[in-house]
């Protein structure tokens, strides 16, 4: 189990990333993320 949790996780880390990745500065800005930001944020989403 520990081991698709895992996986699972990094599916929802590489999604998120690749999701920011693709908005503007601009876009990124209005939700208050700069662009050096994505990979914390994205830690961060499954951290939970």
């Amino acid at each position: 189990m520990n081991v698709a949790r895992t996986l699972n996780n990094w599916r929802k880390y590489r999604q998120t990333v690749a999701e920011l990745g693709r908005m503007s500065n601009r876009e990124l800005s209005d939700l208050g993320i700069g662009r050096s930001d994505i990979r914390t944020v994205a830690r961060a989403s499954i951290a939970l």
